[in-house]
């Protein structure tokens, strides 16, 4: 099955990288209500939703990733 988003992919490792795209997703989704347009605030409502879900509240680090931050870090 294709994902929308893969959050295994090394792009999404740092926590700030998938903070700011679910910003910018809700930013997005005030900027389309503020303005009138009510389906594409619900379309952009839903796809805020959606990265808030994959990139922060049920991300997991595969164990690749945790072990090499282990390893980065210089303490």
């Amino acid at each position: 099955m294709m994902k929308l988003i893969d959050p295994d992919h090394p792009f999404y490792k740092p926590l700030w990288v998938r903070l700011l795209i679910v910003v910018l997703c809700c930013a997005w989704t005030a900027v389309e209500f503020w303005n009138g347009a009510d389906t594409w605030g619900m379309i952009f409502l839903a796809v805020s939703a959606y990265t808030a879900c994959v990139l922060i509240i049920f991300f997991k680090p595969k164990a690749e990733i945790v072990e090499e931050a282990k390893t980065d870090d210089p303490v």
